[in-house]
Formats: structure tokens, sequence, C-alpha cells
């Protein structure tokens, strides 16, 4: 008698085929990077429905803030005002820094300038897990973003785009485990290398010897080191320092000065080492190069103060070889 319902594969069996398979492409896509073109796609095909999951929240938003006492709008404009009077007497200031920063550059034999430009976006979405700390922008290859670039708020550095869609992009946060950015010490220019913990609210700061002048409190910068962050923005604030007696290294912590999780708006630089455009995945680079606007909404950084330090260091280079001290990353 044949039998009507056959017996297939044990669930074991299915099991294992389905672990091995996802070992193979977590492999392939992590290692090899072979489904670059395909996540790009993708984002771009899911990037309607990212845009209607968020007009809840816009609209929450806009009923909000049209709702505001008269009291409320008074108060706000006194405040608006009292900083617009700070920012000014602050520029003054700013002036005169530049002018004395272009003439010890000149001293120093140094012509290195910055002429960032910037583009203003809104944050979408939040993703935090464990393993995980990202968020979803509404910018993307459209608007000439691009892998690498980095991300800031008015308070400090948030961390470096990830993932590029067309219209879409995902900004890898400094608190993540995975990311990491060269900073100096404000007070000193001591160098050191900051690494996401997975927490909020700390940051690693690996490998600082047992004598380093390092204490509670220093401001920690972008050095400038590597080419992807300007120098000069503020990351975040030393919170611990302890060492133990035999130890290799110090216990170092950070805080980041910008609130990560309370961000709506944040501000894409464009560095003066621009991408290549074989850094990208082929379609997406062509993308970007279809795609940029003529007219573009970011607007021409400021001239920023140089790294003294790093024009110290080229004006040794220059020196004979037996007075140059080598100093390797």
């Amino acid at each position: 008698m044949k039998k009507i319902f056959t017996r297939g594969p044990s669930f074991l069996l299915r099991l294992s085929i389905v672990v091995v398979f996802s070992i193979f492409l977590f492999i392939a896509d992590g290692k090899f990077d072979l489904f670059a073109s395909s996540r790009i796609y993708l984002n771009s095909l899911v990037s309607p429905v990212q845009y209607v999951a968020d007009v809840p929240q816009k609209l929450f938003s806009a009923v909000s803030d049209n709702v505001m006492t008269r009291h409320e709008l008074k108060a706000r404009n006194q405040q608006l005002e009292k900083d617009n009077l700070h920012l000014k007497a602050d520029r003054l200031l700013l002036t005169q820094l530049e002018n004395e920063n272009r003439q010890l550059r000149k001293l120093l034999n140094s012509e290195r300038t910055f002429t960032n430009k910037r583009m203003i976006t809104e944050v979408m979405s939040l993703r935090s897990d464990p393993f995980t700390h990202q968020v979803l922008i509404d910018k993307g290859a459209a608007h000439g973003v691009y892998v690498g670039q980095p991300v800031i708020n008015e308070e400090g550095v948030v961390g470096q785009v990830s993932q590029v869609g067309s219209t879409t992009s995902r900004v890898l946060l400094i608190v993540d485990v995975s990311h990491g950015i060269p900073v100096r010490v404000q007070r000193n220019d001591l160098t050191a290398v900051l690494h996401g913990s997975g927490d909020w609210n700390k940051l690693n700061v690996p490998f600082v010897q047992s004598n380093a002048d390092l204490q509670e409190g220093d401001l920690l910068v972008t050095s400038g080191l590597g080419g992807r962050f300007p120098a000069g923005y503020p990351v975040a604030r030393v919170s611990h320092f302890n060492y133990q007696e035999g130890a290799l290294y110090a216990d170092v912590n950070a805080t980041p000065v910008a609130h990560l999780d309370r961000s709506r708006y944040l501000l894409l630089l464009w560095n003066d080492h621009h991408y290549k455009e074989s850094d990208l995945p082929r379609n997406l680079s062509i993308a970007a190069a279809s795609s940029q606007p003529s007219g573009s909404p970011a607007e021409n950084d400021a001239e920023t103060v140089s790294d003294l330090l790093k024009a110290a260091e080229t004006e040794k280079k220059s020196a004979p070889p037996e007075s140059v001290n080598v100093a390797t990353e």
C-alpha cells in the first residue's frame, strides 16, 4: 500500500543545512563583500517604506511644535537672542584666531587649509541593540553622501556613514563596538584612539601608558590622522583614569560630548580627502555621479584651525635625516 504522506528529511538535517548556509552568507558578505550591490538595491527598495513609517512621527512633531503658549514663545525668543549675541561675540574672536593661524602657517611653511562643505540631515530612526548602534538619515547617494563620511551635531562628533542607499543612509555611531576614531587631548596634544563599548555613555581608550599626562575632565578632539575626520571637533571627555600596579596599560574611559540617543538633526561633512570611486561599489558611484544635483544645499565650511603639531612634524621631515625623529602609529 502506497503511503500518502512520505517522511522527508529530519528536522536536525534541515536545521544543519540552514545553519551552514547562513554561516556561508555571513562570511561571504563580511570578508569578501559579495552582496554590497544587492544591499544598495534593497536599501533603495525599502526607502519608501521607511519614509511612510516616519510620517506619524513627523506629524506628531509638527503638531507639538505648533501647540505652544505665548509665554513659551516669548521665553524661547529671548533665549535665542542671548545665544545669538554669544555667537556673534565668538565669531569676532574666531576671525582674530583665523588671522593668527594663517600667520603661523606661513611661518611654518604649511599651506594646509580646510574647505569642508556641510549638509543638514534629519534622523529617521534609531537602531540600538547590544551589537549595533546606528541611526537612519534621510540623505543618500542622490545627495552626494558616501561611505565613511563624518557626521557631527551641534555638540560634537556623532559617527560616520556606514551604508548608503539612493535616498537614505545609515550612520555608525562612535559608541558602536566596531567603531574607532583617532583623537588627541586638547590640553597637551597627546594622541590616542577611542573605541566604542556598546554603552551610550562610555568609550574605551586602550593602550594608554601609566605615565601618560592624562586626567579626568580632559577634552578629546579629532586629531585629523587618517584623513577621515577633520581635526579639532570635540568627541569625548575623559571620565575615568586608573592604573593598577603591574598592569601594562592604564584603564581609561571617556564619555561622548554629544547626546547620541537624542539627536534629531545631524550635519554631514565633506573632508579634504574625498572618497575615491574605487572605494565604493560600481553602481553606487554611478548613481552618486548621475543623481548629484547641480545646486547642492550644502554650504562652504569656514576655515578651521590647522593642526600645528602635524605642521611641525612636516617641518622636521624636511630637515637632514639624522635630525628626524620617525614616529610610527
